[in-house]
């Protein structure tokens, strides 16, 4: 049983390098699972790849059905993230359950991709909540949402406070307050630190990734981004970007 078990095994290796196969990458599915996890939502929509993409290998020769399997995977991991990143596990294993159920009974390729999609924002949305409702107002809970929500815009003080319906100096007096530093800090140290997963994970250039993120120059992100972090983008990118993408460079 064993060695026909090893037998099928070099079998598939050998067909998959014969068809030039490559598995998608490691690194960029983890920052998916992780940005999930952190309830980013912007970094989420980022690393999101279509489901059953290429590089990822088959589990059934009916389509439709290995899109389930590939569904039923990325449900338990992500799961398991949110676990990790302090959702509850009743609550995870629920959310798992429900959108299990909902892919079984989908009956086209568009139904499943779309559940898919709508799984990893709701995880993400209740992640926000969950990383934030410890310890915050209602009010920094939903201006945390919105800037999350929002990293590739110029985010202001005035425009939040207006979603909000709150004063300007009402909403920066509770940044100070409850999230120890001013609402601009806030808003430039989590840019810096999506900008830092792009480093890490992406091909992207330090001038892309300060225009991405609407810093106003790069000199200004270079700057920012020592503020935060201790080095430059370029120092940083070379201590921690990935093994695969400094070989594919």
């Amino acid at each position: 049983m064993q060695e026909e078990s090893q037998k099928k095994i070099a079998e598939l290796l050998f067909q998959q390098r014969e068809d030039g196969f490559e598995r998608a990458s490691f690194d960029r599915e983890i920052a998916l699972y992780e940005s999930i996890g952190a309830g980013n939502m912007e970094m989420m929509h980022f690393f999101a790849s279509p489901l059953c993409c290429e590089g990822c290998g088959i589990l059934s020769k009916d389509y439709l059905r290995n899109l389930k399997y590939h569904f039923v995977v990325s449900a338990a991991l992500i799961a398991r993230f949110c676990i990790r990143y302090g959702m509850t596990p009743e609550t995870a294993y629920q959310l798992s359950d429900l959108y299990i159920m909902q892919a079984d009974e989908a009956r086209t390729e568009p139904e499943v991709r779309k559940i898919h999609m709508e799984m990893m924002e709701v995880y993400t949305r209740k992640m926000q909540r969950v990383r934030n409702s410890r310890i915050y107002s209602k009010q920094i809970m939903k201006a945390v949402e919105y800037i999350s929500e929002h990293l590739h815009s110029k985010i202001m003080l005035i425009d939040v406070a207006d979603t909000l319906e709150i004063s300007e100096a009402y909403l920066s007096r509770l940044f100070k307050e409850e999230m120890q530093m001013s609402f601009s800090d806030y808003v430039n140290q989590q840019k810096v630190e999506a900008a830092a997963n792009l480093l890490r994970y992406s091909d992207y250039s330090d001038l892309e990734i300060s225009n991405l993120f609407n810093f106003s120059s790069q000199s200004y992100f270079i700057k920012i981004f020592k503020k935060y972090l201790g080095m430059t983008p370029k120092e940083y990118k070379k201590r921690y970007r990935v093994p695969e993408l400094e070989q594919k460079a």
